[in-house]
């Protein structure tokens, strides 16, 4: 089998972002895309990103998330809906796992996240 292709397509870069060597990994799978962004090269904590079905409004999709590993603080939660849910609308609303371990969550930071992440899409 020596033509035979990953099934699995992902990609990967480093950027710095106020300063900070930030790590992207983006890899999709066949149910969901797994998103990892360090600081710290560590995964973080683990949050689960999926599209809320029971949302009336197909305008505004809402997002559920949850931590799967790591500490479940609200400002985890803001994070990983602000740097998921571009993905999984882009994705055609397949749930996003997210890794995350930043030592700058700021909102230029995360702004300057989003682009990177896009830099890797697989999706």
């Amino acid at each position: 089998m020596s033509s035979a292709q990953s099934v699995i397509k992902s990609k990967q870069t480093e950027k710095e972002v106020n300063g900070i060597s930030t790590q992207v990994v983006c890899t999709e799978f066949s149910n969901y895309i797994f998103v990892v962004l360090t600081q710290y090269g560590k995964m973080g904590t683990l949050i689960s990103v999926t599209p809320d079905s029971r949302s009336n409004d197909i305008s505004t999709p809402s997002f559920s998330t949850k931590v799967l590993l790591g500490k479940d603080e609200p400002l985890t939660h803001v994070c990983a809906k602000n740097l998921a849910t571009f993905v999984s609308q882009e994705a055609g609303n397949r749930p996003v796992l997210l890794g995350l371990a930043l030592k700058d969550s700021s909102i230029d930071s995360i702004k300057q996240m989003k682009d990177i992440v896009k830099s890797c899409q697989v999706w």
